[in-house]
């Protein structure tokens, strides 16, 4: 018996992606459960349980919040990624960032403030 295509109503699209393409502007907040690309420009804040990818040509001013991010493109705000920022090597960030993992490309630029915050071992206690 094969499975459904679509996954009934309610239940999680953890696969899906969504996309803004380039030449789209956005004004406002994004609230995302899956992974998204921004190829356009969001004036806004964002949220992203999944994977953020910023291309070359996307623009974000406005507080990021999400778990992995990479970036080729321009990121005005702050910025919290959980598990890791990766900067490829045409990022420009305007910003403080805290991070778990930071991984930084020859040419990218950065101007702010960086903590890298590493989780405790298990072992570890307060």
């Amino acid at each position: 018996m094969s499975k459904p295509l679509v996954k009934p109503y309610g239940e999680s699209q953890s696969q899906s992606v969504n996309l803004i393409s380039e030449g789209t502007k956005i004004k406002g907040d994004i609230l995302a459960n899956g992974d998204i690309r921004i190829d356009g420009e969001l004036y806004g804040n964002i949220a992203v349980k999944g994977r953020l990818v910023v291309g070359p040509n996307g623009r974000i001013e406005g507080q990021i919040n999400c778990g992995n991010i990479e970036t080729s493109g321009f990121i005005k705000g702050k910025i919290t990624a959980s598990e890791l920022l990766s900067l490829k090597s045409t990022a420009q960030i305007v910003g403080d960032i805290i991070v778990g993992r930071l991984s930084v490309e020859p040419g990218s630029l950065f101007s702010g403030t960086c903590v890298m915050n590493s989780p405790k071992p298990e072992n570890e206690t307060d």
